[in-house]
């Protein structure tokens, strides 16, 4: 690896993390700052940990403009090209990362085997490594700006009834658009994760085309804000959604039937009964992968305490807590001592279900002989279309997505 890069100087950090028992502020979003992990850390590390959990705009908007209001930025990559910029968060001295080796090859460098998908958009080893000039690249060096932790292939979530008129045909993201289910469709209203969604149910649909998916013009995104309007303008959206238990009200209380969804809401629905399942596209999945950064005022002891958090995250327990709501971790071979045989043969190795299957809250979430779909965690990273993506017409599409959701 590299070596010849100089870390940015840090700045001193707030008093108030110099005496006593060290306090982590860590700012991110739901998917990660669960409770149970809050109290998990402070025990093994002997700090206080205090999550600042809100959706994925504001958090970003917080980390590019406010570092010093938190230690820790638990974000996605996607997320990660603006606070780079705006110099709000510091490399990460892999020197200090001991399970950096454990990290699979999918972030390391972007196939999880030789014959899998690379998927378009912001794969994590695209912007992974920072290079001597302070860009963000493939190269491997001594320093990454983001550690990579959780992560998903995400499909659509549909009801029984869904299933039933769709028959025997494969499971599509040209269903988001299908005019059988007009008015029953909703969709996640984040620019960087929901236009994707409908990119590539237009596309499927065969109403859409794009040069390159996870990097659209500007005429590519009028074309497709086109169709979507059309769509809206006929009734077909039932909705929009923010955050993992919106979308889990929104199927539960109707009269959405189908809609993109991420993993934790597939794992409340079935814990509520409610007669939903997760499919997977014929086109492939669209994929996002989270991590950790470190604020830019970090030095000293705080520093230590900062990677010594980070680290306590590839170590297993946190990993496991990620599992039993259907995410996956970057250094797999950690958690697997954390979970039990039936959970790893059921999350990762694609087998089906011994028995039934607790999730993070106690509840079952799996039925024996339930089989997760797509398989294991290997076949399914190999079947990747698209990642969550920052384009280069960002604030274009932001604006044109915040027109079409109004």
């Amino acid at each position: 690896m590299d070596q010849t890069f100089t870390p940015l100087p840090s700045q001193q950090a707030p008093a108030v993390h110099t005496r006593g028992k060290p306090v982590l502020r860590v700012l991110g979003t739901d998917i990660t700052l669960l409770e149970s992990v809050r109290r998990q850390a402070e025990a093994d590390l002997g700090i206080q940990v205090v999550f600042d959990s809100r959706d994925f705009q504001s958090a970003q908007q917080c980390a590019a403009t406010q570092p010093e209001q938190y230690d820790i930025y638990d974000q996605c990559f996607h997320n990660l090209d603006i606070v780079w910029f705006w110099r709000a968060i510091s490399p990460i001295d892999l020197k200090r990362v001991p399970l950096w080796g454990d990290i699979n090859d999918l972030t390391k460098t972007g196939r999880i085997s030789p014959d899998a998908m690379m998927g378009a958009g912001d794969a994590p080893v695209r912007k992974l490594f920072v290079q001597p000039d302070r860009t963000l690249g493939l190269q491997q060096t001594g320093y990454i700006a983001m550690l990579p932790t959780v992560h998903n292939m995400d499909g659509i979530a549909v009801s029984e009834q869904v299933l039933a008129q769709a028959e025997e045909q494969e499971p599509s993201w040209a269903w988001l658009l299908d005019p059988r289910w007009k008015g029953q469709v909703a969709l996640v209203d984040e620019p960087a994760i929901g236009v994707f969604d409908a990119a590539l149910a237009a596309r499927a649909a065969g109403l859409w085309t794009a040069r390159d998916i996870g990097n659209l013009s500007i005429n590519e995104i009028d074309r497709l804000m086109a169709v979507l309007q059309a769509k809206k303008r006929s009734g077909h959206f039932s909705s929009f959604w923010r955050t993992a238990d919106d979308s889990v009200q929104l199927m539960r209380d109707g009269p959405t039937q189908l809609q993109s969804i991420w993993s934790p809401a597939i794992t409340a629905l079935v814990a509520d009964g409610y007669p939903v399942r997760e499919v997977s596209p014929i086109e492939g999945y669209r994929a996002w992968h989270g991590g950790m950064c470190l604020s830019r005022h970090l030095d000293g002891r705080m520093l230590d305490v900062a990677y010594e958090y980070m680290n306590w995250w590839l170590s297993g327990w946190a990993g496991a807590v990620m599992a039993r709501q259907g995410y996956y971790m970057s250094a797999s071979r950690q958690v697997r001592a954390h979970l039990s045989v039936q959970e790893w043969d059921y999350w990762y190795e694609g087998k089906p279900a011994a028995c039934d299957l607790t999730g993070t809250d106690g509840r079952v979430v799996v039925r024996a002989g339930q089989v997760r779909s797509g398989g294991s965690y290997w076949n399914r990273a190999k079947r990747i279309a698209l990642w969550n993506t920052t384009m280069e017409e960002h604030n274009y599409i932001v604006r044109a997505w915040a027109d079409f959701v109004k």
